[in-house]
């Protein structure tokens, strides 16, 4: 770390040592989605009120205009301060301000980023039932009827879309085109008359994501980014906006977890020499190497050294980690680990209530881009190898 950044790295290490509730993780153990939301928002405004919540926006905003090696140090000191997520804010802060950012008009930038920057809440209107993440196979239309578009479709594993204000949408308005050039993107106001959103109740017991039904929804003209047919492109901004500083963050608490999956471990077998803790030696040294590659990653985008495909990898490497961080703690804590006693709102994915972990664990294998489609990418845009051919592409979507 550069020395000048060392008093920024106090100035954060003490703010969050005397903000962090350090009892927040019990506090969430089966509360109400209610409850949860309410622990969100108050979060949101103590971060905020710090200029910590919007680092990496335009520096007329309150702490805004920091340093991508600034918003590295926020993002360590909050995971090593057990700091909760902004869950409910995540697509606000992140994928919709920094579609905005980079993609808006100046008249959406000034009616939008202000309202984010006070808590207005923001879903994603992406998947759908039959397409997954295939962007390419979305369905979901969106016709031009003189200034507003007239949606109808559906859409679905959108993240506390119950509870947003707005959705970024993206919705097909052509088919006489490449699968790709026939999607616009939209900004929707989710109080609009025709939209209904039922949440859907997951195997934890937790009601994080909603699908979303769109009948006859006017949406207008105004309201859409960039020009129509340009979708695709954008929703490729939207994606990539959370790359890089997120994993770090994610892999820091991976590894902050790690005395309580040793924990764990010693527990169901004593022996420091035996079978498990050389497993959980394998895990630990694994999780050192995630946390390594997220942070060589930032650090080859802080001197402006990023390769194509590199971010790919960080994500592989984080996913695939973490699926075998969490199996390790599910395996040792036996039988009673099997009995789902509830679930812990809000937290990363390695609470300690193995078997929650080890279910949440699979979203990391898919949000984001599938560890199938990172290693595409990798093939194809680091390896030099040839791409899928053309047929599949049409069929599946190149994403």
């Amino acid at each position: 770390m550069s020395s000048d950044l060392a008093p920024f790295r106090d100035q954060i290490r003490t703010w969050l040592a005397e903000h962090v509730d350090p009892h927040w993780r019990e506090k969430m153990f089966n509360v109400s989605q209610e409850a949860f939301v309410d622990a969100q928002r108050a979060w949101f405004e103590k971060l905020s009120g710090a200029g910590l919540a919007t680092p990496h926006w335009p520096a007329d905003f309150p702490g805004g205009g920091r340093s991508l090696a600034e918003q590295k140090i926020i993002y360590e000191e909050l995971a090593r301060a057990d700091a909760p997520r902004l869950i409910l804010y995540f697509l606000s802060l992140y994928h919709a301000a920094c579609t905005l950012i980079e993609c808006g008009s100046e008249a959406q930038k000034r009616e939008f980023l202000p309202a984010i920057a006070s808590g207005q809440i923001w879903c994603q209107g992406f998947s759908e039932p039959n397409a997954g993440s295939d962007l390419a196979n979305i369905k979901t239309r969106a016709e031009r009827q003189g200034d507003v578009y007239v949606i109808n479709g559906q859409k679905i594993w959108s993240t506390m879309a119950q509870y947003a204000d707005r959705c970024l949408l993206l919705a097909r308005s052509s088919r006489e085109s490449a699968p790709q050039a026939g999607l616009t993107y939209l900004l929707v106001d989710m109080k609009t008359p025709g939209i209904s959103v039922r949440p859907i109740h997951q195997v934890t017991g937790d009601d994080e994501f909603s699908e979303i039904f769109f009948d006859d929804v006017q949406v207008p003209v105004t309201d859409r980014i960039g020009e129509e047919g340009q979708g695709w492109g954008i929703a490729q901004a939207t994606l990539a906006s959370e790359r890089g500083l997120t994993l770090v963050e994610l892999s820091l608490r991976m590894q902050q977890a790690l005395p309580r999956l040793k924990a764990a471990v010693l527990a169901r077998d004593p022996r420091v020499d035996g079978p498990l803790m050389w497993t959980y030696a394998e895990v630990a040294t694994e999780v050192a190497a995630a946390v390594a590659t997220a942070d060589q990653y930032l650090q080859n985008r802080i001197a402006g050294h990023e390769g194509l495909g590199d971010a790919s990898v960080v994500k592989l490497v984080y996913s695939r980690t973490l699926r075998r961080f969490v199996k390790l703690g599910l395996q040792v804590s036996g039988l009673q680990g099997q009995y789902h006693r509830g679930f812990m709102r809000g937290a990363p994915q390695e609470t300690g209530h193995w078997l929650q972990d080890f279910l949440n664990s699979y979203n990391w294998t898919i949000a984001g881009g599938s560890d199938e489609v990172q290693r595409n990418i990798i093939a194809e845009r680091m390896l030099g190898m040839p791409r899928e051919p053309k047929h599949w592409l049409l069929e599946k979507g190149d994403v």
